[in-house]
């Protein structure tokens, strides 16, 4: 694994953190491209991250059937 792609990878957490993101979960994959004629590797990030948000409701949907609790 590059140098550089470890650095973005990093980069990305942080700015999805400095969102108020959690990061759960990162997966990294380095290959060198089929579509490509050149011998440079790409990479894909898939990152998983959640965030809380405040209910400001007024609780009626407590007693809703179809709310995941």
């Amino acid at each position: 694994m590059d140098d550089d792609m470890l650095k973005d990878q990093r980069r990305l957490v942080e700015l999805i953190e400095d969102e108020g993101w959690d990061v759960t979960d990162l997966e990294i994959s380095a290959y060198d491209s089929p579509w490509a004629d050149e011998d440079d590797p790409e990479a894909t990030v898939t990152i998983t991250a959640r965030k809380p948000y405040d209910s400001e409701g007024d609780g009626e949907d407590e007693d809703n059937p179809y709310r995941l609790k």
